[in-house]
């Protein structure tokens, strides 16, 4: 099992969603994987967790980390 960080600080909606997207198709994540992801876009929040429920992937935790940094961590 491995661990990705996805730096998508300054990227706004949907460019991080769509960062989260581009990892999975380009296969640099494998199931059992967790993606670490860091984003301080506005709807960020929303937009990973139905991402999450759409794909059928693994919320593992999402937390406001200040100045509106937002750290979620999602198992692939």
């Amino acid at each position: 099992m491995g661990k990705l960080l996805v730096d998508a600080l300054g990227f706004h909606c949907p460019l991080p969603i769509l960062m989260v997207t581009a990892k999975v198709k380009k296969q640099e994540v494998h199931a059992g994987d967790v993606m670490e992801v860091m984003a301080d876009c506005v709807s960020f929040e929303k937009d990973i967790r139905l991402w999450c429920a759409q794909h059928q992937k693994v919320l593992i935790f999402f937390r406001e980390e200040g100045n509106g940094v937002k750290r979620c961590q999602i198992q692939i």
